[in-house]
């Protein structure tokens, strides 16, 4: 996925750049700033820093990672947090966006960001990860880039109470257990049966017509009404929605968050198979209603099950139109259940 929130030691990981929380002096600081100076070695990236000697807020500036495993280190100064009405927000959006439009300007592909001002600066982490993830989505709209976001506590996927209410009690409402499903999915798997016999009825029925009347049968049927006839994979069920909606392609997989070879694969193989949060994301990201969704997983050999509640967080979200992929993550994540 382009953009993927971890939790991990940012020093340690094999980048082409990360991104340190700097002053605007340049000069090694506490905190993630004092760890990443330490890794790179204190007096070497100090010398470079001394060099640039300043960077104002919201801009970025870059050097040699020196002893990281990252190539290079973006430096980017970040706002105090002071009540929000100092164009905190503004601010904090331009350290992504600057670091991003650096690390291209640079040929960079891939990038990991600390939760820029949300330590001593005090930018609430909540805030502070909306801003980050609304930057990162809205670059990644229009670039290709790997970019990891890199968290260390669950404080900072806070949503709001509201949310995490209605969630819960969603789930509690609506959660069953495995053999109560079991007794649903047999009685879906009949409706299904049927239906499947009904289409062969209809099938040789439709045969019968060809061969006994064909003027008069081609002459009521269009071949767009004999291609409705023909079960769709997951892939043509896909673009034809895609088509539906008068989507392009790279709108759809950025929206959906996921890598553009891996949507190449789905649109040159009509039988591709993806996973259950592949396809779960793109009907997020085409914005399907619960039925559709459940309509296009089947293709894939999959449903949103009432056992689960991961699922029942993927459908309270859709059934509640919350299709920003990254607000989908922030509430799975919050509950404590694996992100798409």
């Amino acid at each position: 996925m382009p953009l993927e929130i971890i939790r991990n030691d940012i020093t340690k990981l094999k980048v082409d750049a990360i991104v340190n929380a700097a002053n605007q002096a340049l000069q090694m600081g506490g905190g993630v700033c004092g760890a990443i100076f330490n890794g790179a070695g204190e007096h070497d990236l100090q010398v470079e820093c001394n060099s640039i000697g300043y960077c104002e807020v919201g801009q970025a500036v870059i050097t040699r990672g020196y002893k990281l495993p990252a190539k290079h280190i973006i430096h980017t100064v970040g706002p105090v947090w002071q009540d929000g009405n100092n164009n905190e927000l503004k601010l904090l959006s331009s350290c992504y966006t600057n670091s991003l439009l650096l690390a291209e300007k640079k040929h960079l592909e891939s990038i990991a960001f600390p939760l820029i001002s949300s330590g001593i600066f005090g930018y609430p982490k909540d805030k502070a990860l909306k801003v980050a993830t609304s930057a990162i989505g809205d670059y990644l709209l229009n670039h290709d880039m790997m970019v990891y976001l890199v968290v260390y506590d669950r404080e900072s996927f806070v949503i709001s109470e509201k949310l995490y209410n209605s969630v819960t009690k969603y789930i509690d409402d609506n959660y069953v257990d495995k053999h109560e499903e079991r007794r649903y999915s047999k009685q879906i798997q009949q409706f299904e049966e049927e239906a499947f016999v009904q289409k062969l009825i209809d099938a040789d029925n439709m045969l019968k017509e060809i061969i006994h009347k064909p003027d008069i049968y081609y002459a009521k049927r269009s071949i767009d009404d004999l291609g409705d006839q023909l079960e769709e994979t997951f892939s043509q069920r896909l673009f034809r929605l895609i088509d539906e909606r008068g989507m392009l392609d790279p709108e759809v997989y950025h929206r959906a968050n996921i890598d553009k070879r891996l949507f190449s694969k789905i649109r040159s193989n009509k039988n591709y198979k993806p996973s259950k949060n592949t396809a779960i994301a793109l009907a997020i990201a085409l914005s399907l209603s619960f039925d559709e969704t459940n309509d296009l997983l089947k293709t894939a050999g999959y449903i949103l099950s009432r056992s689960s509640r991961f699922d029942l967080i993927i459908e309270y979200c859709i059934k509640n139109k919350i299709f920003d992929i990254f607000e989908v993550n922030e509430t799975l994540y919050a509950l404590e259940e694996k992100t798409l």
